[in-house]
């Protein structure tokens, strides 16, 4: 079994840093979840974002994303991947390691 990485981003910088870290893990075979909250939720409106996509697991924090006024469909996102915190938690659970950005 792959070992399992869990990334939170709550913050709107440092995407670059979530791409590079999200493609090195992915090329070792690792298992990748991102969690997307606060203002790290406005980087699911820049076309780099999409990178990401095939990659990991992504989820939105549904509250931040209504909160900063944000609608609209998001790559790799689906209806069920807008989530509240519990999906944080679960991540947390259940990765091997976990960054925060």
């Amino acid at each position: 079994m792959a070992d399992k990485l869990g990334i939170l981003v709550g913050t709107d910088k440092f995407l670059d840093h979530v791409i590079k870290l999200t493609d090195a893990a992915h090329a070792k075979g690792k298992d990748i979840e991102i969690f997307f909250t606060g203002s790290g939720v406005r980087l699911t409106q820049t076309p780099d974002f999409a990178q990401l996509v095939g990659k990991a697991k992504i989820s939105v924090c549904d509250v931040s994303f209504r909160g900063f006024g944000l609608s609209g469909d998001v790559p790799g996102v689906g209806f069920k991947d807008f989530a509240t915190q519990a999906r944080n938690a679960e991540m947390i659970n259940s990765c091997d390691r976990y960054v925060v950005f």
